[in-house]
């Protein structure tokens, strides 16, 4: 048994190697997993409103209403399903009188969309500016414990929602809260990890979002159905945002904020990016997106992302809809999961190698290929019948996700070191208000074709336009390239601002002394 454990061990630790992450030793890697798990929770707390939509809307009353068959039904019970209006609907009766369908909410329309959505994005995406050209003036990890002790307490406080607005509201406080997540994560990860690895390192850290969106099912299901004092939904807010607050205090107490006896690759131009103003750095930061292959990066993210967006806050109302007596919470608490961890290790990990050989235009190329051959999975996932429709999932998340953490890591590669943090920040901006928004096409698709329908055109169809717009970002990155290599040869400030701060650094020792 012993010899056993030790090739177990030494298997791992193969593993490891291979992968590359090891080379940053014991304590970088501690800290990816603080930060895995903090992206964990960011995603739990995120996408569970979407799971426990249904009762929740019921219980507060709010978005569209349904028909369906009551506890009386007998054979005309599909009369009540055909039926679109609340006095159609209660109109139906049997032979002695007496109403066999019922009418109510259940979780879909304008409302639910706007507060998933904007509510949410706008907020979030806005703040995320903010924090990102402030980065070089606070401690990231202090920060970032911050942020995650504020949205574990709003997803504390919808627990006690008694009205719409209370979630509006308390759902706009995750938005600034979760603000600093990534772009924070993302500038720590680029400091402990060098580039070798970097596309490993962001993919193990996405694993947070599919072990969070995988747990919001298992959470939003089965707690809401344990009924805990009668309270059902609120339950599944209470319990997961507990282990928020007991995360913050950890990351707060033991994450260094910088490498012991190690420099970022950028500390050099940070140094001179901190003396900048806030206009100086508005202007270094925004300076790399008038690049073609960047912008054509983030339209091509943004589209990716509308499909990741409508799915993720449709789901259950859409098995719920056309699958009502399958148990969700049994498939898709561990498919997105395994597959979207599988998928976003692979997609880094083949990144890394072939960006060995063939330089960053393999990574662009890892999501071009991935994407198309996602799509015709999601869309088995909406035509086929369970089982096969969760099963499709598997591959879907597979290739789905394997360019979510290549995206990022082209991202941190296309800019120069001094900016790397507001370009993510500026990145997340644009992908999540073009895709955070693109729910709201759902309700408008779903009452001209159904729901099937608008989801087919809002999530494979968006893979594919995705990735022929990665495609297209191909044939301008070289060219880019070399404007970024050239950029980093020269100084960030030129020649006079230079020898202006020299002079007064001079003039203030001479005081000093």
């Amino acid at each position: 048994m012993g010899r056993g454990r030790g090739l177990d061990l030494g298997l791992c630790r193969a593993r490891c190697r291979g992968l590359g992450l090891c080379r940053a030793g014991a304590y970088p890697l501690y800290v990816l997993g603080c930060l895995l798990l903090t992206y964990l929770l960011n995603q739990l707390h995120r996408y569970l409103l979407a799971i426990v939509i249904r009762p929740l809307a019921r219980d507060l009353r709010f978005g569209d209403g349904r028909c369906s068959p009551g506890p009386t039904a007998g054979p005309d019970s599909g009369l009540c399903r055909n039926s679109s209006s609340r006095a159609r609907c209660l109109s139906l009766r049997n032979e002695n009188e007496t109403e066999y369908c019922q009418w109510d909410y259940d979780g879909t329309g304008w409302e639910y969309q706007v507060m998933a959505g904007p509510v949410f994005i706008l907020v979030f995406t806005f703040t995320g500016i903010f924090v990102g050209f402030m980065a070089d003036s606070v401690n990231r990890k202090n920060f970032l414990s911050a942020s995650l002790f504020l949205w574990s307490l709003m997803t504390l406080l919808m627990g006690f929602a008694k009205q719409y607005w209370h979630l509006v509201l308390l759902r706009f406080g995750q938005g600034i809260s979760e603000a600093g997540c990534t772009p924070f994560a993302v500038s720590l990860i680029v400091d402990y990890f060098p580039e070798v690895v970097r596309g490993s390192a962001m993919g193990f850290y996405n694993w947070g979002i599919y072990a969070g969106y995988s747990l919001s099912y298992a959470v939003g299901n089965y707690v809401t159905r344990a009924n805990i004092l009668g309270q059902g939904w609120r339950w599944a807010f209470f319990l997961s945002a507990i282990p928020g607050f007991i995360v913050s205090v950890v990351l707060l107490l033991t994450v260094r904020e910088t490498p012991p006896g190690k420099q970022s690759d950028g500390d050099t131009e940070a140094a001179v990016t901190h003396r900048l103003s806030i206009r100086q750095k508005v202007q270094q930061g925004l300076k790399p997106f008038i690049r073609p292959s960047l912008l054509l990066l983030c339209l091509a993210g943004s589209v990716r992302n509308a499909g990741g967006y409508v799915w993720a806050y449709n789901t259950q109302v859409y098995f719920n809809l056309y699958y009502s007596g399958v148990d969700v919470g049994r498939w898709l608490s561990w498919i997105p999961l395994v597959g979207g961890c599988l998928g976003a290790v692979a997609g880094g990990y083949i990144s890394d190698l072939l960006v060995k050989r063939s330089g960053l235009y393999a990574r662009v190329w890892v999501l071009v290929i991935s994407q198309v051959v996602a799509a015709p999975f999601v869309a088995g996932a909406l035509w086929l019948n369970p089982p096969y429709c969760f099963l499709t999932l598997i591959p879907a998340n597979i290739f789905g996700e394997m360019g979510i953490g290549v995206t990022l890591t082209i991202i941190v590669e296309l800019v120069s070191a001094d900016v790397r943090t507001p370009a993510v920040a500026i990145y997340i901006f644009i992908i999540s208000n073009v895709g955070g928004n693109a729910p709201l096409l759902v309700t408008s698709l779903t009452k001209l074709w159904g729901l099937r329908v608008a989801l087919l055109v809002l999530c494979p169809g968006m893979y594919i336009a995705g990735s022929l717009l990665f495609l297209l970002t191909l044939s301008v990155l070289r060219r880019d390239q070399k404007l970024v290599s050239d950029e980093e040869s020269r100084p960030l400030l030129g020649p006079e601002s230079l020898s202006d701060h020299g002079a007064t650094s001079e003039r203030g020792a001479r005081k000093d002394s």
